[in-house]
């Protein structure tokens, strides 16, 4: 149990945040006399700085700081792929998907599908974002924040997520996607803070790098090092899972998730919606070094009995129980006052996902589901209709605790959902912008069959984990599922051949390098220069921990 100066360093940070999340909301109202347009994308006002730091902020929750630890004690570096290998889905998405976006004018991406294509795979996408959102972005977060606090302070779970959901509630609810993206970037600061923190502390604790590698040699797992590993790794996931079925993943993620791509769909002008999302993936490099070094750091601190795990437990294997690894290191590592602010960078990670995808919910629910049955609903009446909508996301998000918390490793839990929901999405959303082919009856039936057989295999995996379809390791599954949903648009593209309207024919590229050649600011700034330097980094990287 942490002490008065912790937790009250916690409190006031929950209260500025609030503060600041009010306030946010309260004057753009007053300046912009509340237009629905500036609740939900901020007046489209917002420059490439918010837009990285909140894509950033949205991305890394709570879930990251504590299951990337968690994976980094299990596996080492492995998991450290899904944060550089977002890098590319980012530069795909800042050259590729942002220009149609933006020029379209779209306020969801079920919106832009149903201009590429038709109202059915908008109804359809809308449906799929939704629950994901509740499940992928807010209840496996608020499952990873009870964990800390109830490891920390003792708190009951439930009760404290519930707490923390009806704060990070008033002002997303009041505020909109102003409020969202500058207590974002706040938290994203307050987050990164603290990750350093936990790292130097673990670095001093183990003496640095020499000595970490000294002790995976004596023991046999100094693989523990490599991001790419060999066929048959025990891990699960060999380095042709990660090629073969991370842009899978990534590409519905990064490219056509709302939660995500609203804080693009934001931005002032296309250059800042495309130098946003580079940002992001410049700070992407980051969680390897800061989120998940420190698991493998703890690793290696146990292996040398400078760590007590004792408090953690064990499973029937005899392994430790690591979910709870991140959390014991703040306490065995640092002393008071550094622990609170810890805790403020886990709040800050809860909140920033929490908030982030209740507006895209409230969002898509207002432009997506009441609009349509409403078309002359009022600014006012949107606003309302979003706003009773996060109200009863998050009810639905607290009801699924229970059954996410029977996942052993929570990060693997969301990338396994994510693995059975991503094919069909990505592939209408690749073939919808790059193929003048891809007809509107192919899109929903690929929508349609594809959502049915991933469905369908995470049961028959979950069911019967000892058959050929439970030994595929996900990510592979999702490349299979990937493949299966590209023969389908193509077959039902040709059987029934697309009429395009005078908007859809401008929604896709007539040629690969066109993206390219779009305007550009000068200097460092340019988006072009930006993706090849991003690039470079990431392979060079890749190079040194391959």
């Amino acid at each position: 149990m942490l002490g008065s100066l912790d937790l009250s360093i916690a409190i006031i940070y929950i209260l500025l945040i609030l503060a600041v999340g009010i306030w946010a909301g309260v004057s753009q109202k007053l300046e912009n006399k509340g237009s629905a347009s500036d609740y939900f994308l901020a007046g489209k006002s917002l420059k490439w700085p918010a837009i990285g730091l909140a894509l950033f902020a949205t991305n890394i929750s709570t879930v990251h700081l504590v299951s990337l630890a968690q994976s980094g004690f299990d596996t080492g570096l492995l998991n450290g792929n899904f944060e550089w290998m977002a890098a590319f889905t980012l530069i795909l998405l800042a050259l590729f998907f942002v220009p149609f976006y933006l020029k379209s004018g779209v306020s969801t991406l079920p919106d832009f599908l149903e201009r590429r294509y038709d109202k059915a795979s908008r109804e359809w996408l809308t449906m799929i974002s939704i629950v994901s959102a509740i499940v992928i972005h807010i209840a496996f977060s608020m499952l990873a924040g009870g964990i800390v606090l109830k490891t920390l302070f003792g708190f009951d779970m439930y009760l404290s997520i519930t707490v923390i959901c009806i704060i990070t509630g008033i002002y997303t609810i009041l505020g909109g996607l102003r409020a969202v993206v500058i207590t974002e970037s706040i938290q994203t600061i307050v987050l990164l803070a603290g990750a350093f923190i936990i790292s130097f502390a673990a670095y001093d604790k183990m003496g640095g790098w020499i000595s970490m590698k000294d002790v995976l040699v004596d023991e046999g797992q100094l693989e523990r090092l490599s991001m790419l590993r060999p066929h048959g790794d025990s891990s699960g996931m060999p380095w042709y899972a990660v090629i073969l079925g991370y842009p899978i993943l990534g590409i519905w993620y990064w490219c056509a998730d709302q939660t995500i791509v609203q804080r693009v769909l934001g931005a002032k002008d296309e250059n800042h919606g495309r130098v946003g999302a580079l940002f992001c993936g410049f700070i992407k490099i980051l969680p390897v070094f800061i989120f998940v070094l420190p698991g493998l750091f703890a690793y290696t601190l146990f292996k040398t009995g400078q760590l007590d795990l004792t408090s953690l437990g064990v499973d029937v294997a005899g392994n430790v129980n690591s979910k709870g690894i991140y959390t014991l290191m703040i306490t065995q590592l640092l002393p008071s006052g550094l622990i609170g602010v810890l805790v403020a960078a886990l709040l800050s990670g809860l909140m920033s996902q929490i908030s982030g995808a209740l507006n895209s919910i409230s969002t898509m629910v207002s432009y997506d589901i009441y609009k349509q049955k409403r078309p002359q609903a009022t600014d006012k009446q949107l606003i309302t209709a979003g706003k009773i909508s996060a109200v009863v996301a998050m009810a639905f998000s607290l009801a699924l605790l229970p059954l996410l918390d029977k996942y052993e490793s929570i990060f693997n839990g969301i990338n396994d959902v994510i693995a059975h929901i991503a094919p069909p999405i990505t592939c209408v959303f690749l073939l919808g912008i790059f193929w003048k082919k891809a007809s509107a009856a192919s899109s929903k039936w690929t929508l349609w069959i594809g959502s049915a057989l991933g469905v369908i295999v995470f049961i028959a995996n979950k069911l019967f984990p000892e058959t050929w379809i439970g030994q595929v390791p996900f990510m592979v599954m999702a490349f299979y599922l990937f493949i299966i949903c590209v023969l389908i648009q193509i077959i039902f593209s040709y059987r029934f051949p697309v009429q395009h309207t005078a908007e859809s024919k401008e929604l896709y590229w007539k040629n690969p390098l066109e993206p390219l050649k779009g305007k550009a600011w000068k200097g460092i700034g340019n988006y072009r220069v930006l993706s090849g330097l991003l690039l470079l980094i990431v392979v060079v990287l890749y190079g040194i921990f391959k």
